[in-house]
């Protein structure tokens, strides 16, 4: 249990803790293996995409342009002066139809965030393309429930150290809810932020890290709705 009304901001991760994400890049993983395993190619073509994701993560950062972008490139190393401009355009189309699928809320984020919103500063704290992440935002229909929408480059404790900076708040007055342990989790409470962890049944590998932290300020609940039942 937390004790409410020691917490002035409450942090809301984005993809995955409000709205699905994750599963619609492992659609496109899926249909990008399908379409470089007719050039009959060697090795784990999956593998490959991880490794060219990992090694463009500094220039490109998080979002679904980076992954197009990867795509390609692991596709033309992959495949060689083989590829095909009809497997260019199909990948450019994928990246595209991504960009503009609907938003579908997770289950119980309006409830959620309705009952919250009267006694607590409700934020987002997400990573990944600035433009993307704020048309999400836009379409998601529950904007208008937060006082402020911080897209990170990065979700590092420097990067939550600067946005407690700007939200002038002590790290015990904030608590931050996501998915990823790696992102959402560790870095906020390193700080000193209290933290609640809802795990989402797929996570990309980037993200996953086998800690299980031991703190009073760390918390973890089956669902977002469950963090009502945590908050006293």
């Amino acid at each position: 249990m937390f004790p409410a009304d020691d917490i002035r901001v409450i942090g809301f991760d984005a993809d995955d803790t409000l709205w699905v994400n994750e599963p619609y890049y492992r659609e496109s993983e899926k249909q990008f293996v399908e379409w470089i395993s007719a050039y009959k190619v060697r090795g784990d073509i999956s593998r490959a995409l991880f490794r060219t994701e990992m090694e463009n993560m500094e220039l490109y950062g998080y979002g679904i342009k980076a992954f197009t972008l990867s795509l390609l490139e692991c596709a033309l190393k992959l495949t060689g002066e083989r590829l095909a401009p009809e497997t260019v355009s199909a990948i450019l189309d994928m990246g595209k139809d991504m960009l503009q699928r609907p938003i579908e809320l997770l289950e119980g984020i309006p409830e959620v965030l309705q009952a919250l919103a009267p006694n607590h500063r409700l934020i987002v704290a997400t990573k990944g393309d600035l433009l993307d992440q704020e048309r999400k935002m836009e379409r998601s229909g529950i904007a208008d429930y937060f006082h402020h929408i911080e897209i990170m480059s990065d979700k590092q404790v420097f990067n939550y150290r600067k946005l407690l900076k700007h939200l002038d708040i002590a790290p015990r007055q904030f608590l931050m809810i996501g998915n990823s342990m790696k992102s959402d989790i560790l870095p906020p409470l390193e700080l000193g932020a209290r933290t609640i962890h809802v795990p989402y049944h797929t996570t990309w590998a980037h993200e996953e890290v086998d800690v299980d932290p031991e703190s009073d300020r760390f918390l973890r609940v089956e669902s977002l709705a469950d963090v009502l039942s945590v908050l006293v």
